[in-house]
């Protein structure tokens, strides 16, 4: 019998063609995380990870650890419904040192990352999303594994070679949700990028694992809290980027606040009203949405990405975020102990969540002058449902780049990555480590 980790591996190793479709939104997906890694790179998380190993030699694993440390560093990357993660932060800063070293096209580039894209979505489906529930950060356990299968692919790896690396990087998942708010939150990412390396290089030695240890006892999904079925879109005429997607962010805080955030940016242009009128706010979100959020007062810059209180409260006061809402200087100015405890949040109950798994995350404002505003969002701006429009594209990259003086001209050179014989210009976006990475080639 065919494991889930054989059938994922002879997916990975002969994909099929990719649609025109697939690589544009891969190659969207490709530069919004660009522009976080960027915007990541100063953050304490990064410089934490880089002074560790600040003495170690560089190599491929090393650079997919610190720069998928800042891609993730302030909660700006996208969403992979899924695989139940921040499924870019992981998979492009793996993949790139071996592009890099290896002198891959854009092109190629690419299609490693709709493998690794697609590895995610089988991993996180196979398993269920009572994974993400029980605790477990999918971002370090399904990222890790679906990363690792783009890695391998990208590497020329045959399909037992990618089942190798596959049942490796399980071994190597790890990472829980409680250590949201935090700065070792990004390290996450860090990690698994780095494990998903390790992982695909180690299968290059011969090294092996059980197959089936995804669904075996004391295997994956029994021990990660899961549900086994097998996926069997994998052979869909439509790649999961074009199904559904990636959900680039509007917001540079936790994913489980956005669609709160929306439905008040909706409400703003709907009615003309101001923060001083709002007496009340109450949030129902999601259970695991809920268990995120734990910050009802925030210390700190990281505590306050996690939380619904400060972030909604910044915005009925702005109308929006940005990165510079998140110093430790806006937090202490913002973090008003009376006016975040006008905010409420709850969530579904388990039997509602039961009864129906899409549902939607509900704002209600109570205004001084006895008016009660309510507004449902079932998805986030930046759902294929509701995308980006070209213009929102270019000014995210651009505010998370502002740093670079040529931040336009790697954004139009982005926008033609398909087409690129080259990548080499996205070497001055990353963080380098002190030695050369052609030294892998030589492994």
């Amino acid at each position: 019998m065919t494991t889930l980790i054989e059938t994922l591996a002879n997916w990975c190793a002969a994909p099929g063609p990719f649609s025109e479709r697939a690589r544009q939104l891969a190659g969207e997906a490709i530069t919004d995380t660009l522009a976080c890694l960027v915007a990541g790179r100063q953050d304490f998380s990064t410089r934490a990870v880089g002074d560790a190993w600040r003495d170690i030699p560089a190599n491929p694993a090393l650079s997919a650890l610190i720069n998928a440390t800042a891609a993730h560093a302030i909660d700006y990357d996208d969403n992979f419904a899924p695989g139940m993660s921040h499924a870019s932060a992981v998979l492009l800063p793996a993949l790139l040192p071996i592009a890099l070293a290896q002198g891959s096209s854009g092109s190629a580039l690419i299609e490693a990352y709709l493998v690794g894209l697609q590895a995610q979505a089988f991993i996180g489906e196979a398993i269920g999303y009572g994974h993400y529930t029980a605790g477990w950060h999918g971002t370090s356990t399904v990222g890790c594994v679906g990363s690792a299968a783009g890695v391998a692919a990208l590497m020329g790896q045959d399909a037992g070679a990618i089942a190798r690396t596959l049942s490796i990087a399980v071994s190597m998942a790890s990472g829980v949700k409680g250590q949201f708010g935090t700065p070792l939150k990004p390290f996450h990412a860090g990690m698994a990028a780095r494990n998903a390396v390790d992982a695909a290089t180690l299968a290059r030695t011969g090294m092996q694992g059980r197959l089936d240890i995804i669904e075996c006892p004391q295997g994956f999904a029994e021990l990660y809290a899961g549900t086994l079925r097998t996926p069997d879109w994998l052979n869909d005429r439509q790649h999961v980027i074009e199904r559904i997607g990636v959900m680039p962010k509007k917001h540079p805080c936790c994913g489980s606040t956005h669609r709160i955030l929306d439905a008040i940016a909706d409400l703003q242009a709907q009615r003309a009203f101001s923060a001083d009128e709002v007496e009340q706010v109450h949030c129902l979100v999601g259970i695991s949405n809920w268990r995120n959020l734990a910050y009802p007062q925030p210390t700190d810059e990281m505590q306050a990405r996690f939380s619904m209180q400060y972030c909604v409260a910044v915005m009925l006061e702005k109308g929006a975020l940005s990165v510079a809402d998140f110093t430790p200087h806006a937090v202490a100015a913002q973090a008003d102990a009376q006016k975040l405890a006008r905010i409420a949040m709850e969530a579904w109950t388990p039997e509602q969540e039961a009864e129906d798994p899409a549902l939607p995350h509900v704002l209600t404002l109570t205004l001084k002058d006895g008016r009660t505003l309510r507004h449902a969002r079932l998805r986030a701006k930046g759902a294929l449902e509701e995308p980006f429009s070209d213009s929102e594209r270019q000014a995210k990259f651009l505010d998370c780049c502002a740093r670079l003086p040529n931040a336009q001209k790697l954004y139009d050179r982005l926008r033609t990555l398909n087409s690129a014989r080259d990548i080499d210009f996205i070497r001055q976006m990353v963080v380098q480590p002190s030695a050369r990475e052609a030294a892998f080639l030589a492994l």
